[in-house]
């Protein structure tokens, strides 16, 4: 940063959630803050655009949002005071089983547990006693490494969720459903279902799902962005577009200066100012599997043989257990599975506004080796029709970005990779180095607030708020 007398309080590099949100916390306690966002317009891994036809919304990155809404500080920013609505759909997601079958998450877990047959009673006895207490767990999830609030509620959580999915599987459920359903959550961690913590966020999507929702905001991802941007301007900061940050010295005088990007790009910008040690370590971070993403324009909507997945925000497609395991074990030794499991979210289910009448959309990706180039459209949407015969007959219109496109994108997404780098258990505790304070870089006044720090990937905006903390406390100390 520049020298001398300081223009700002605060400089905060990158719009995506996290750096909005640790520019809401600065502004919040009166701090001067300024947001500087390479792109043409704010929202990171949160924007929508027309991608396909004119008149058709798709989100360009995150789609459903059960973290969002679950997260306990942009709760407190009251963002429906700027215009943002939340949907939730009939179904919270659905996860179809050849032969017209499916398992399903609904808002209760009585619901829930009721379709899983023999595992109901495995299933209440889980997830349950986690999801009543949501609220206080929450707060410990979604934060850094550190002696919880709550210890006796994430001694429980540790318990089940620092194991893999496959563990987690074998000694609670039998059924088909049961093991699928949680397959589709746990394949979020994009790590091997048989690698540890893969369970812990199949259990907090799951948990999620329970006591929040996993709903899509109306209009689109946009709107989340939206929203944020207008309560921190609200809160008197400034937001400038089209200024991309090379160096340190591209950026206004400021006591502190909060980087939502990932070790790479703040490697390249900071360099020699970082102290040696920790640059070190920050080049030993390590990125995960990339994704293949799909928007399509649709005539009508997917015509899913099971009724559940019909009236679902989101379907996980992959089948079994055993074979959603197979797929992200492939991906894992760099390899593209010929049946991946694919994300899907089908918003105009319950947002009809993004489309013309009688239109609709689909989004979906699977994941694939970091930095892949190989083209997965075929083998997505043949794993859609599937479980949706007649599914291809309804595309009018497609988009599709692999990694380089997401890359391109977004810079955060190295390889493709959209949660900020690997999150095993290695990174889980140094992320993205094993420090007391994971947001600080050594170097006085600069702060790391992007999903390469705790908590991770998401749109929860954790890591800026986190981040914000940190380097309020060491302003006022």
């Amino acid at each position: 940063m520049t020298s001398g007398k300081p223009s700002y309080d605060a400089v905060v590099v990158g719009a995506g959630p996290n750096g909005l949100a640790a520019a809401a916390y600065m502004a919040r306690a009166g701090f001067s803050v300024v947001v500087l966002e390479a792109a043409a317009t704010p929202g990171g891994g949160a924007r929508s655009a027309e991608l396909t036809l004119p008149g058709v919304t798709h989100d360009i990155c995150s789609a459903v949002h059960p973290l969002t809404v679950g997260s306990p500080f942009l709760q407190k920013l009251a963002l429906e005071s700027y215009g943002l609505r939340w949907i939730y759909p009939d179904v919270t997601a659905a996860h179809p089983l050849d032969g017209g079958d499916a398992a399903a998450l609904y808002g209760t877990v009585p619901q829930t547990a009721e379709l899983l047959g023999s595992d109901s009673g495995a299933y209440k006895r889980l997830i349950e006693p986690l999801a009543v207490a949501w609220e206080k767990l929450s707060h410990d999830l979604l934060a850094p490494p550190r002696i919880p609030k709550h210890p006796l509620l994430m001694a429980r959580f540790a318990r089940h969720g620092l194991q893999s999915a496959r563990r987690l599987c074998d000694r609670n459920f039998q059924s088909a459903h049961a093991r699928a359903l949680f397959a589709g959550m746990a394949a979020h961690s994009m790590l091997p279902l048989e690698q540890a913590p893969s369970a812990a966020v199949g259990l907090v999507l799951t948990l999620a799902g329970h006591a929040v929702g996993w709903p899509i905001p109306q209009g689109g991802a946009q709107s989340i962005t939206t929203a944020l941007t207008a309560y921190v301007k609200d809160h008197d900061a400034t937001i400038l577009t089209d200024m991309p940050v090379n160096r340190l010295s591209d950026l206004p005088r400021a006591r502190v200066a909060l980087f939502d990007i990932t070790p790479r790009q703040l490697l390249t910008i900071a360099g020699d100012a970082l102290p040696s040690r920790y640059r070190r370590r920050l080049e030993a971070f390590r990125y995960g599997p990339g994704v293949f993403k799909i928007d399509w324009a649709l005539d009508r909507p997917i015509p899913w043989t099971s009724d559940w997945c019909r009236r679902a925000g989101t379907v996980h497609v992959g089948g079994t257990f055993d074979e959603i395991a197979a797929s992200e074990a492939a991906v894992t030794r760099g390899k593209h599975p010929e049946e991946p499991f694919v994300l899907v979210a089908q918003p105009t289910v319950q947002d009809p506004s993004r489309a013309p009448a009688g239109s609709h959309i689909g989004w979906a990706y699977c994941h694939v080796p970091n930095g892949s180039t190989v083209d997965m459209t075929e083998a997505i949407e043949r794993q859609v029709e599937r479980f949706a015969p007649g599914f291809r007959d309804t595309i009018l219109a497609r988009h599709t970005l692999n990694t380089a496109g997401l890359e391109a994108y977004n810079a955060n997404y190295v390889g493709g990779d959209i949660n900020g780098g690997i999150q095993d258990f290695r990174q889980l505790l140094a992320r993205p180095v094993l420090q007391w304070n994971p947001y600080a870089t050594g170097q006085p006044g600069v702060y790391l607030c992007s999903s390469s720090t705790p908590p991770g990937g998401g749109v929860h905006g954790m890591c800026g708020y986190h981040a914000a903390r940190a380097a309020l406390a060491d302003c006022l100390s």
